[in-house]
């Protein structure tokens, strides 16, 4: 009697370890021999029995690996009866709330143009790898840049991502081959050119003139510079915050009319404070305005990042120099900081990137000079 009611605790101790071993749905237990064991049912016997498939490993989460891998490869496909663009709508409902205003009209256009008009209609489980490479060749020979394309492949994706958590239903977008992104070559000032601008921004010392100086500076983007307050800058401290950014964005259903808006910067690590250079300072001074004044537009309404395209593009034809775009100054800034000695640290910061990674790939660059004076260096030897 007393043996059997041992049996009977030890089968309930065994029962209640099996089920605390219970990880979604997945049957693992820990053996006498300090492996974990777990098992899936294959299916029913010619008798009728029970079959099942056997993992062990040496801990739980080798196991579960083993068996959710499984599980996935075999897994039934379900047929979801929404269209893609039911879908779209629901997904777009879902992140609406922990995204940008800009990135959601960003979304919005992309779908709008390019995935709803060839593939809105088409049943969510419908959608084959065929049809997304037949897009990519059709929208490469309508002019589309790769990049672009692929862009529009990653908002596929993730709305495809959502369908899979939601719905359990097989991504037909794993595995596609996205189309081959060139890096693109940004055109630079060099050395020269660069001086000759500075000597031009600071003969002719107006308002934009000094901001784009000041660009040329601390490596601001164009967006920041055209969000910067006086309220953001100490000049007595010589320090400047950014926390916000100027877009111009398409307005909710209008398929044409646009507004600037005045938001937060892309990124958390885009939020920082910068030390202003020193010889900046008199000629900021000169143009200190109100604190809800912005820099650049003097006013109390902010200057559009297209507006100050079109100023610099006008100063570098004044100025008898090369055409380049104003995100250039970006890339100058870096490599010139890179070229005085700056560690990549502090300047990923100052730039605001979220990463080291981000600011050597894609915003150091060396000159043909540069690249020659260190060569210059290696001598023949033992």
């Amino acid at each position: 009697h007393v043996r059997s009611r041992r049996q009977r605790q030890m089968c309930i101790r065994d029962s209640h370890r099996r089920e605390r071993s219970m990880m979604n749905g997945l049957n693992i237990y820990k053996r006498k021999d300090g492996r974990y064991e777990g098992r899936i049912t294959k299916g029913k016997t010619e008798n009728g029995k029970r079959s099942y498939r056997y993992f062990f490993g040496k801990t739980k989460q080798v196991v579960q690996a083993k068996m959710k891998a499984v599980q996935r490869l075999f897994a039934p496909v379900v047929e979801l009866d929404l269209t893609i663009e039911t879908l779209y709508d629901e997904w777009l409902l879902s992140i609406q709330h922990r995204v940008k205003e800009s990135t959601v009209a960003n979304y919005q256009l992309k779908a709008e143009k390019h995935i709803l008009p060839n593939f809105g209609e088409k049943k969510t489980s419908e959608l084959s790898a065929e049809d997304v490479y037949q897009f990519i060749q059709e929208r490469q020979e309508a002019g589309l840049s790769n990049r672009y394309i692929a862009d529009i492949l990653i908002e596929m994706k993730s709305i495809y991502k959502y369908a899979v958590r939601k719905y359990h239903i097989v991504n037909p977008l794993d595995g596609i081959t996205m189309p081959k992104v060139k890096k693109p070559e940004i055109q630079l000032l060099d050395e020269k050119e660069q001086k000759k601008l500075q000597e031009y921004l600071f003969q002719n010392p107006s308002r934009s003139n000094i901001c784009i100086a000041l660009t040329m500076a601390t490596g601001l983007r164009i967006g920041e510079l055209c969000g910067l307050q006086w309220a953001n800058i100490d000049l007595k401290k010589r320090i400047l915050t950014v926390n916000k950014t100027v877009q111009r964005i398409r307005k909710r259903g209008s398929n044409s009319k646009t507004e600037v808006i005045l938001t937060e910067p892309k990124s958390e690590s885009s939020k920082r404070s910068i030390p202003i250079p020193e010889f900046l300072i008199p000629y900021l001074e000169k143009f200190q305005g109100e604190a809800d004044e912005f820099l650049l537009s003097g006013k109390k309404t902010p200057t559009e990042p297209r507006a100050l395209q079109y100023r610099f593009a006008k100063i570098l034809k004044n100025g008898k120099l090369p055409s380049v775009h104003f995100h250039a100054l970006r890339h100058m800034f870096a490599s010139k900081c890179i070229k005085l000695g700056f560690d990549v640290k502090t300047l990923s910061e100052i730039l605001g990137h979220s990463n080291v990674e981000i600011t050597l790939n894609r915003y150091v660059h060396s000159s043909f000079e540069q690249k020659s004076a260190y060569m210059s260096r290696i001598q023949m030897g033992v």
